[in-house]
C-alpha cells in the first residue's frame, strides 16, 4: 500500500510539474491539479496522467476564452470612444450648418429689396441653341433646371419666353423652329415644379444678325428668358 501510494505521487507529481512551471496561467494550474485529482480517484496512476493532461486542455481552453473576453472587451471601449468621437463631430458640423443658414437668410433678407427692384425692371438673359436644333445642349438644359428649382419656390417671380432663328433658310421653318426651341424651354421649366400660368410664351420666328458671320448667327439662334414681377416688365425683348 505504502509502495503503490508513493508511486501514485510520483506520477502525479511528473503528470502536473509541466502546468506549475514558470509562464503557466492560474486557468492551467487549477486545470491539471483537477483534472490530475478526477484521473487517480478513477484509474490510478495511468488515470492521473490522462487526467492531468486532459485538465490542462480545460484550463488552456479557460485562458484562451478570458483572452478573448478582454480582447473582445478592449475592442468595445475602442468604438464607444469612436462613436463618442463621432457624435461630438456631428454636434460640431450640426451647430456649424445652424450658422451658415442664420447667415444665408440673413443674405437673403438684405438681397430683396435689391432683387425686387431689379425684377420689377425685368431680368433678362439668352439660351442659345445649335443649328437646326430646338434642344438645348446638355449644359445649357443642366443650369437651367437649376435655376428653375429655384424660381419654383418663388411665386411672385413671372417669365416670358421669346423663341427666335437665324435668318438663314426658309422663313416658315425658321418661325416654326422659333416656336419649338420656346416650347422647349417651357417644357424643361415646367417639368422643374413651375406652373405654366408664370409662363408666358412667344415666337419671332427670324432675327437679323449684326453682322453676316457664324459668330453673329449663332447669337440669333435663341430663346430670351425674362424675369420680372407685376404685369409685364418695363422693357421689351430685343428682337436685335
Amino acid at each position: 500500500m505504502i509502495r503503490k501510494t508513493i508511486v501514485f505521487g510520483l506520477v502525479l507529481s511528473l503528470a502536473t510539474a509541466p502546468a506549475f512551471a514558470d509562464g503557466a496561467s492560474r486557468e492551467e494550474s487549477a486545470g491539471v491539479g483537477i483534472g490530475a485529482v478526477i484521473g487517480g480517484v478513477a484509474g490510478g496512476p495511468l488515470g492521473a496522467i490522462i487526467g492531468a493532461s486532459l485538465g490542462a486542455k480545460i484550463g488552456d481552453e479557460f485562458n484562451e476564452r478570458n483572452e478573448e473576453v478582454d480582447s473582445l472587451s478592449a475592442s468595445l471601449n475602442g468604438s464607444k470612444n469612436k462613436v463618442s468621437s463621432l457624435e461630438r463631430d456631428i454636434g460640431a458640423l450640426q451647430s456649424e450648418i445652424r450658422a451658415r443658414d442664420g447667415e444665408l437668410q440673413q443674405a437673403r433678407d438684405l438681397a430683396k429689396p435689391e432683387l425686387a427692384t431689379l425684377l420689377q425692371a425685368g431680368i433678362e438673359m439668352d439660351l442659345l441653341f445649335r443649328t437646326d436644333e430646338h434642344v438645348l445642349s446638355d449644359t445649357t438644359g443642366v443650369r437651367l433646371q437649376q435655376l428653375a428649382s429655384s424660381l419654383a419656390s418663388n411665386p411672385d417671380i413671372q417669365i416670358r419666353l421669346d423663341g427666335f432663328a437665324d435668318e438663314r433658310g426658309d422663313e416658315e421653318y425658321n418661325r416654326k423652329l422659333s416656336v419649338m426651341r420656346a416650347e422647349h424651354v417651357r417644357d424643361v421649366l415646367v417639368t422643374a415644379g413651375i406652373p405654366a400660368a408664370r409662363i408666358t410664351v412667344s415666337a419671332h420666328g427670324e432675327s437679323p444678325a449684326a453682322e453676316q458671320n457664324v459668330d453673329s448667327f449663332a447669337l440669333e439662334r435663341r430663346v430670351s428668358l425674362t424675369l420680372y414681377m407685376g404685369d409685364t416688365p418695363s422693357f421689351a425683348s430685343n428682337p436685335r
